[in-house]
C-alpha cells in the first residue's frame, strides 16, 4: 500500500469517529434543548454567561440589588458560552451545541491518540474512537451546562497534542501548544494545572532524545519544553489572574472557592461527597467573597493539622463517592425536568452508564496485567524478581476485577495505577495515550482525596480511559500493518536506529 493511502485511510476514520460522536450528541441536543434547562451549577453558569454576553462582566447581582465582581466559579466555561451567547443569543442550546463540538473532538482525539499506540491495526483506533464517540455517560450528559465533560475534552485535545509534540521534538511550537489548550482547561477546571508539567513529560518520553555530552545539557534539553508547557498555561490564565488580584482583594489563579471545599473535604461528618458547607465560627463575619474563601482555608487546614488521622480516614469515601457510580446524566436530567425525566430512566440510564463504565475498567485491567515485551537479547526464562512482579500482578488483576464487578469499582482504579506502575521504566516507553490516561485518572484520585468526591468529576477520565481500555485488543508482536493502518514512519520526522522496547511507543505495537 502507497504511503498517501496510510495517511488517508486513518484519516477519514477519525472523520467518521468525530462525525458519529457529534451526531450522537446533536441528537441529545435536539431531543433536550426544549425540555431541560439548567439546574445546580448550571444555573450560575448560565447567569454568568449571560451577563458576560451582556457586557457586564464576571459579576453578580444581589437580591437586594448590589452588583459585586464574582470569581467564586471558574471562568472559562461561561466566558466561552457568553462568547457565543454574544454572536448568537442566551440560549441553554447554544451552550449545548458547544458541548456537543468539544465532546466529538474528544473522541477525534482519542482516535488519533490510539492510532499511534496501535499502528499497525484500523480496528483498535476505531473502537478507541467509537467507545468515547457513543459513551453513554458523556453522551447523555452533553445538555447540561457544567464543566466535567468540557474539560475532559480539553484534555483528551492536549493528550492529543503532547503525542504530536513527541513526533517533532525538540521543536518548542507543540508544546506550547500542550500548554494553551491546558491553560484553557485550567480556566475551566483549575486543577488541570496540574497535568502540563506531566503531559510535557510525556512528549518528552518514549525514545531516547538526543542530548548534549554533559548531564547538565541533557537536563536543559528535558526541562526546557517542560517550563515552555507550564509557562504557557500559565500564560493563558494570567489576564484572569491579574482581574482577580484588582477586583477580588485578593490574588487567585482562577477561582476562590478551593478553602470552601477544602472545608467540605474536611468536615467530620462527611459522606465524601458535597454538603452544605459548615460555617466555622472564625469566618461568620467574613462576608467578602475571597476574604470567605481564605478564612474557609485557613480553618480547614487547621483542621486537618490537628486531626491528620480522621481526615485521611475519610479519602476511601471520598474516591468511593467518584469513582463507585458516576450518574451525573441522569442526575442532571431528573434534577433539571423530573416530568420530562422521571426516576425510574435516571435509574434506568444509571445503569447502562455503570454496566458500560465498568467493562471499560475491566478491559483497562486487562490491558495493564500484561507483562511488557521481553527486550531483545534478554534471557528466556523469568528471573526471580520477575517471577515476583508476576505474582504482585496477578494478586492486583484479580483485586481489580473484583472491585469492578463489584460496588467499589474505586479499588479497581487504585488497583489500574498500581498494575501500570508495576511495568517500571517500561511505562515510560508507553504511547502518550497510556501515560495521559493514567495521569488523569491519578490526578483525579489526588484530587479529589483532598477535597470531597462526586460521581462527575470522574467524568473527566472517561475519554481517555475509554481509548486506553481499547488498547487491551492490540497485539503485542509485532506484525504486518493491517491495510490501511497508519505506519510508523508516518509519525515521527526521523526515527533512531534502535528503540528500546518494553510496553510500545507510540512508534510500536502494544
Amino acid at each position: 500500500m502507497s504511503d498517501d493511502a496510510s495517511v488517508v485511510a486513518p484519516r477519514r476514520d477519525g472523520g467518521a469517529i468525530f462525525a458519529l460522536a457529534l451526531a450522537a450528541r446533536i441528537a441529545v441536543v435536539v431531543w433536550a434543548a426544549g425540555r431541560f434547562p439548567p439546574t445546580a451549577d448550571g444555573t450560575y453558569y448560565q447567569r454568568i454567561a449571560e451577563r458576560i454576553a451582556a457586557g457586564l462582566g464576571y459579576t453578580w447581582l444581589w437580591p437586594d440589588g448590589v452588583v459585586t465582581y464574582a470569581a467564586h466559579y471558574p471562568v472559562g466555561y461561561p466566558a466561552a458560552v457568553g462568547a457565543l451567547y454574544a454572536v448568537l443569543g442566551a440560549h441553554p442550546a447554544i451552550a449545548m451545541l458547544l458541548n456537543a463540538v468539544l465532546g466529538a473532538l474528544a473522541a477525534l482525539a482519542v482516535h488519533r491518540l490510539a492510532a499511534r499506540a496501535a499502528p499497525r491495526s484500523r480496528a483498535v483506533p476505531a473502537l478507541s474512537g467509537a467507545l468515547v464517540a457513543l459513551h453513554p455517560g458523556l453522551v447523555a450528559y452533553t445538555p447540561a451546562l457544567m464543566t466535567e465533560g468540557v474539560t475532559g475534552s480539553l484534555v483528551a485535545c492536549a493528550a492529543w497534542a503532547s503525542a504530536r509534540a513527541r513526533e517533532r521534538r525538540p521543536a518548542p511550537a507543540p508544546f506550547a501548544v500542550i500548554g494553551l489548550l491546558l491553560g484553557a482547561a485550567t480556566l475551566v477546571r483549575p486543577q488541570a494545572l496540574v497535568l502540563a508539567p506531566l503531559f510535557a513529560g510525556l512528549a518528552l518520553s518514549g525514545s531516547p532524545l538526543a542530548g548534549g555530552p554533559r548531564p547538565q545539557a541533557r537536563f536543559v534539553t528535558r526541562a526546557a519544553p517542560v517550563l515552555l508547557t507550564v509557562l504557557a498555561a500559565l500564560l493563558v490564565c494570567a489576564p484572569w489572574t491579574a482581574r482577580n488580584c484588582l477586583r477580588m482583594n485578593q490574588c487567585a489563579l482562577v477561582s476562590v472557592n478551593g478553602g470552601w471545599n477544602l472545608l467540605i473535604g474536611a468536615d467530620p461528618a462527611s459522606t465524601g461527597a458535597w454538603a452544605p458547607v459548615q460555617v466555622p465560627e472564625a469566618c461568620r463575619e467574613v462576608f467578602d467573597e475571597a476574604g470567605k474563601d481564605a478564612c474557609f482555608g485557613r480553618e480547614a487546614r487547621r483542621y486537618i493539622a490537628e486531626h491528620p488521622g480522621p481526615w485521611l480516614g475519610l479519602v476511601p469515601r471520598k474516591l468511593a463517592a467518584t469513582f463507585d457510580y458516576c450518574g451525573a446524566a441522569g442526575w442532571y436530567l431528573h434534577a433539571s425536568n423530573p416530568a420530562a425525566f422521571s426516576d425510574a430512566h435516571k435509574v434506568a440510564l444509571g445503569a447502562v452508564e455503570t454496566v458500560f463504565e465498568r467493562v471499560v475498567l475491566l478491559a483497562a485491567l486487562v490491558w495493564a496485567a500484561r507483562r511488557p515485551a521481553r527486550a531483545p537479547g534478554a534471557a528466556r526464562g523469568p528471573s526471580l524478581a520477575e517471577r515476583a512482579l508476576d505474582l504482585a500482578r496477578l494478586a492486583l488483576f484479580a483485586l481489580g476485577v473484583v472491585a469492578a464487578l463489584h460496588v467499589h469499582a474505586w479499588v479497581g482504579y487504585l488497583a489500574l495505577l498500581g498494575l501500570a506502575l508495576l511495568q517500571g521504566r517500561a511505562l515510560l516507553r508507553a504511547p502518550v495515550l497510556v501515560g495521559a490516561a493514567l495521569a488523569v485518572v491519578a490526578a483525579t484520585a489526588a484530587t479529589h482525596a483532598v477535597f470531597f468526591g462526586a460521581g462527575r468529576y470522574a467524568l473527566v477520565a472517561f475519554p481517555l480511559l475509554s481509548g486506553l481500555a481499547a488498547l487491551a485488543a492490540a497485539r503485542q508482536n509485532a506484525d504486518r500493518p493491517a491495510a490501511g493502518a497508519l505506519r510508523p514512519t508516518t509519525h515521527a520526522r526521523a526515527a533512531p536506529l534502535a528503540r528500546p522496547r518494553g510496553f510500545g511507543s507510540d512508534d510500536e505495537l502494544l
